[in-house]
């Protein structure tokens, strides 16, 4: 979308505003299954990056499944037309209640602990189920993103495979797949290719599994020259191994991965105004019109966003620290340079499409703002900008005698 495109949405819709990029998303998701020459291959959406019912719907036009990590998302995948056997979840750390509510829906059940594989072999003795694997493989972009290590919270140790197996006998258990994901941003192929070795060592415990799902970890760049997962390459490199694994078992099984921030990341721009321009003996400050209650990722991962000053594309560059409106030290970016900026300006955050609105909160009791999916030269209002009555919808006056 142009810069002109972008201010007349900000002018239609206000801000601040999130723009989605449908006819990217669509890109991104062809692309993706094109890259891997598999017999059988699945994608599951990571519903988590972007929970738009719209959005969600689009992937399931598109022929997507869905990954899901709460019993919500379930439902909203459900509410967005998803079959239920094109739902894999796979929570962390969540009441066996939850699980019992997600089987009584039909979806696909992912096991992280040893605890719940022995309360569903108890009780659902028939369900087949996937197993999360924890590889003790550090990867990914930041420590709070990696996800596959000794220390992590996710998934079911390797070291505990032995424990694992006699459960699964004893119980009589059918493990349906094997999943695993070691985190987020990876650009180094090789862990691919280690987690593939690992993860078939262990398949072949398991005489009638059907697939195996490797999660995501695919890194966009967030700026020009930014290093990047070559998704072509994955593909490549990952396609020959696991057609190999399936010829030496004998049979195909289903490759699975669950993308969520390669699908959405790049097709998402968040539009926020500059209230006020604040000189001081450090820096010149740039305020706008939201701050960390509807874009966190910068001050709780050190996320990079390229910013745009839209409104002046063409003047001079100055250096400015972008902050936002919030009671609180939240700065999106120091020492930026940007065009010359302007109170009333209209700045553009980029990769705004994952893991942003849907991480968004009510901080400072600020509302949340509306969402925008631009798809075939339409653009679509799919969230409404919040209202105060929406705010207090759940709260109840009470009176006090005191």
């Amino acid at each position: 979308m142009t810069n002109n495109q972008l201010i007349d949405l900000a002018g239609k819709y206000g801000t601040p505003l999130y723009v989605y990029d449908g006819d990217l998303i669509i890109e991104k998701f062809k692309a993706f299954k094109k890259a891997f020459k598999v017999n059988d291959l699945k994608i599951h959406y990571a519903s988590k990056a972007l929970t738009n019912l719209s959005i969600l719907r689009l992937f399931n036009k598109l022929g997507s499944g869905l990954d899901c990590v709460s019993i919500e998302e379930i439902q909203l995948g459900l509410k967005a037309g998803f079959d239920s056997q094109d739902i894999i979840y796979t929570p962390n750390g969540v009441a066996f209640e939850e699980y019992e509510e997600a089987i009584s829906l039909g979806v696909k059940i992912t096991v992280d602990n040893i605890s719940v594989l022995e309360k569903i072999g108890h009780k659902y003795p028939d369900l087949p189920i996937f197993l999360r694997i924890n590889p003790h493989l550090m990867a990914g972009g930041n420590t709070k993103i990696s996800v596959g290590h000794i220390d992590s919270k996710f998934g079911i140790s390797i070291h505990q495979m032995p424990m694992v197996l006699r459960l699964i006998k004893q119980y009589n258990i059918e493990v349906e797949g094997l999943h695993i994901h070691t985190g987020s941003d990876i650009i180094d192929p090789d862990i691919f290719g280690r987690v593939a070795e690992l993860i078939f060592s262990i398949a072949d415990e398991f005489e009638n599994i059907q697939s195996l799902d490797f999660g995501s970890g695919f890194k966009v760049p967030y700026k020009e020259g930014d290093l990047f997962t070559n998704i072509e390459e994955i593909g490549v490199q990952f396609s020959k191994m696991f057609n190999d694994y399936c010829k030496k078992r004998g049979r195909d099984l289903t490759l699975r991965f669950e993308p969520g921030k390669y699908m959405v990341s790049e097709a998402g721009s968040f539009l926020t105004k500059v209230n006020v321009i604040k000189q001081t003996t450090a820096c010149t400050f740039v305020a706008v019109d939201s701050g960390f209650n509807h874009l966190i990722r910068p001050m709780f991962y050190n996320a990079y966003h390229e910013i745009e000053n839209i409104s002046n594309p063409n003047d001079d560059k100055r250096m400015y620290s972008v902050v936002g409106y919030i009671c609180e030290s939240d700065t999106f970016a120091e020492d930026r340079k940007l065009n010359i900026v302007h109170e009333g300006d209209i700045l553009r955050f980029k990769n705004a499409g994952a893991y942003c609105f849907s991480m968004a909160s009510n901080f400072n009791s600020r509302l949340k703002p509306a969402e925008i999916l631009v798809l075939k030269g339409q653009d679509l209002l799919v969230r409404k900008r919040e209202t105060l009555e929406v705010l207090l919808a759940n709260q109840n006056e009470v009176e006090f005698d005191i």
